[in-house]
């Protein structure tokens, strides 16, 4: 086992270090859980916690859909080895591309360098703006994940 899937077997949590709701939002910008998911999250079974993740990931996969294309995803993963930005195993390319451009959207030029490319709608936009026109879209689209994934935590 690499020492990047050992960490990765580790993250119980989708949290990634920003957490918005500490100042008023009901969904988290930094993972797009709500107040109340991420205050459950370690009351969750395993198998409810991992159902979440793939909710999640998929919202970021359909959201991130519509602004990006991962043209290599070896590429992709290496660049978030080489700058130490945790993924997990089983985490879809486009959900992963988010976390890259969350951590080096002011520093990233060239997207074909990480293995992305942008969509023709959003081609003229730098990556930290890409950031937040996906960044928008994510927080307008997570309320409506709650509505086909209640949280149920385990007794």
């Amino acid at each position: 086992m690499t020492g990047n899937e050992s960490k990765a077997k580790r993250i119980q949590s989708p949290c990634v270090g920003l957490c918005s709701t500490t100042v008023g939002d009901r969904v988290c910008r930094g993972c797009q859980r709500t107040e109340d998911e991420i205050r459950d999250w370690f009351t969750l079974d395993a198998e409810a916690r991992a159902a979440r993740m793939q909710a999640l990931d998929a919202l970021r996969v359909r959201v991130a859909s519509r602004f990006l294309h991962v043209d290599d995803p070896a590429c992709l993963e290496a660049q978030l080895i080489r700058h130490r930005i945790r993924f997990r195993r089983e985490q879809p390319a486009l959900s992963r591309a988010i976390e890259l451009l969350r951590v080096g959207r002011t520093r990233m030029q060239d997207l074909s360098r990480y293995g992305l490319r942008r969509h023709a709608s959003v081609a003229c936009l730098a990556p930290d703006a890409l950031y937040a026109a996906l960044q928008a879209a994510l927080m307008q689209e997570a309320p409506r994940r709650l509505t086909t994934a209640p949280i149920e935590p385990s007794v």
